[in-house]
């Protein structure tokens, strides 16, 4: 299994902060968001093969991180250099399969999230259910339902139906960018993008695929983190308190 790391945005969110750095490698608690992730994650069996998507303009900025680091990474320049010209994260995705021509299982991941809880009982839990995988959590306000992933599952945590931002979100269930796609599953994401299937957000795929192929999803055993501006970037640089098992 290779896990593939989203982190071709351009954070604008976060300007002036990111307008020169990309947001995945800002320091929390004195490591790098990327890190956080990273360590967690090549803590599991098999699991020591990462590639980072990026833009051109913070190619350098990973490929240095990359350099430095013990682990085995990848780092793809998808030849954009704005938020205008942004391939999207689906049509990313299909970028690295295509030009490192993957056949594997793949670990799909945001950049830019924190978790106080460990990946590892959601790799068990894939390897569980021998299907596609997703992580799923309540979320209350109506607001935030509206800018999400949600899903529609069955009583075995199959996803029967799953929209991204919608205006009339189905249900409360809204689903993190943490993916795990089966190796069969991978294959289909140039199908999902000649029919149509969104390309920004990357549970665009998923909400193609689970009509087309069974995807479960996992309750969420803790919480996620999403640094989208300033202010929530210094709260969690002051809060944050790292993973726990």
């Amino acid at each position: 299994m290779k896990t593939l790391i989203l982190a071709a945005g351009y954070a604008t969110r976060l300007y002036p902060l990111t307008e020169n750095f990309p947001k995945p490698l800002l320091k929390v608690q004195g490591k790098t968001i990327l890190d956080w992730l990273i360590d967690d994650i090549a803590a599991q069996p098999s699991m020591n093969d990462f590639i980072v998507i990026s833009n051109h303009r913070f190619q350098k900025h990973f490929q240095d991180w990359a350099d430095s680091h013990s682990q085995n990474i990848t780092v793809l320049d998808d030849g954009t250099s704005s938020n205008e010209t942004r391939l999207g994260a689906v049509r990313d995705i299909q970028f690295a399969i295509d030009s490192l021509q993957l056949d594997d299982d793949l670990f799909v991941i945001a950049g830019d999230n924190l978790l106080d809880f460990s990946l590892a009982a959601f790799l068990q839990y894939a390897q569980r259910k021998q299907t596609s995988c997703v992580m799923r959590y309540y979320e209350p306000d109506e607001k935030r339902l509206l800018k999400s992933g949600v899903l529609t599952i069955d009583d075995n945590d199959r996803i029967t139906l799953m929209t991204e931002k919608s205006p009339n979100p189905a249900t409360h269930w809204c689903c993190p960018a943490f993916y795990l796609y089966s190796r069969n599953d991978a294959k289909l994401v140039k199908q999902a993008l000649q029919d149509g299937c969104g390309v920004d957000a990357p549970g665009s795929f998923i909400a193609w695929l689970c009509q087309h192929s069974p995807v479960h999803a996992m309750l969420m055993p803790g919480k996620r983190y999403d640094i989208g501006t300033l202010e929530s970037y210094q709260k969690i640089c002051e809060t944050y308190q790292g993973l726990r098992g």
